[in-house]
């Protein structure tokens, strides 16, 4: 797991709304994903949550900008989504867009962490 300075220094390099939305979305994601490793990849620009090392055991990935956060998930296009906040069209992932702390909605972020790690299990079985 990556440590906290770390991952501090890395959102540093981007506005103080980014910097402080990715640290709220933290707090959600390690919350909610019991023993997640946290791994932050500097050529992607983003931060990892996972359970190994493959793109199975992925769950999401948080990727700053200069203007706004995404949360990303994997096999997102999969997870139930009754709330409607999963945005994207690619052919696995989908991701949520955070530019400001109010479009950090906790119950379906939480939601979605819980149907990510149920997903996560399965596939890893």
């Amino acid at each position: 797991m990556t440590d906290n300075k770390a991952i501090d220094n890395f959102l540093a390099q981007y506005s103080e709304d980014v910097f402080s939305n990715a640290q709220k979305l933290r707090e959600i994601i390690l919350k909610n994903l019991p023993e997640v490793q946290e791994q932050i990849d500097l050529p992607a620009k983003m931060i990892a949550y996972s359970y190994g090392q493959k793109y199975s055991e992925m769950i999401c990935t948080l990727i700053p900008s200069p203007k706004a956060l995404k949360l990303g998930f994997y096999k997102g296009m999969d997870l139930p989504d009754p709330e409607n906040v999963l945005t994207g069209k690619g052919k696995i992932s989908r991701y949520i867009e955070i530019k400001q702390q109010e479009d950090i909605k906790v119950r379906p972020l939480t939601a979605l962490l819980k149907e990510a790690f149920k997903a996560y299990k399965i596939r890893n079985l």
